[in-house]
């Protein structure tokens, strides 16, 4: 037996593959899925995912920055922001360091940017205030 598995990011499929087992990390703790397991649904915290192909049985690694697992039958879907396979640990993990850096970089620059518009609409507000 096995299951379809999908990894969905806002802006694509990541991947969709036959599969005979799922690992992944929930708040309280890791889990396994085989085909057999019941429905399931629970939010992911941001850790390793790991699945085994139903053809080649090779153990394959995706890092997710959380997100929702749902298991409904023989499928089992992934919704998370972000998401980087890898051929192994050792590569994910430099791979994550660098990807997820830049990220920040561009969310700190994205927040300056509304704290700046932000202050400037109360500033013109105050004003408007004062001259009614």
């Amino acid at each position: 037996m096995t299951m379809q598995l999908k990894v969905l990011l806002p802006t694509q499929v990541l991947l969709s593959e036959e599969v005979i087992k799922v690992v992944a990390e929930a708040q309280n703790g890791s889990f396994c899925l085989l085909p057999r397991h019941i429905d399931f649904v629970t939010a992911l915290a941001s850790g390793i995912l790991s699945y085994e192909r139903a053809k080649g049985g090779k153990e394959i690694f995706i890092a997710v920055d959380g997100g929702v697992l749902v298991k409904e039958g023989e499928t089992v879907s992934v919704s998370t922001r972000n998401a980087i396979r890898g051929p192994d640990l050792g590569t994910l993990k430099k791979t994550i360091e660098e990807k997820f850096k830049v990220l920040d970089d561009r969310e700190k620059t994205a927040r300056t940017a509304a704290a700046k518009i932000e202050a400037v609409f109360v500033r013109r507000f105050l004003e408007i205030q004062k001259g009614a």
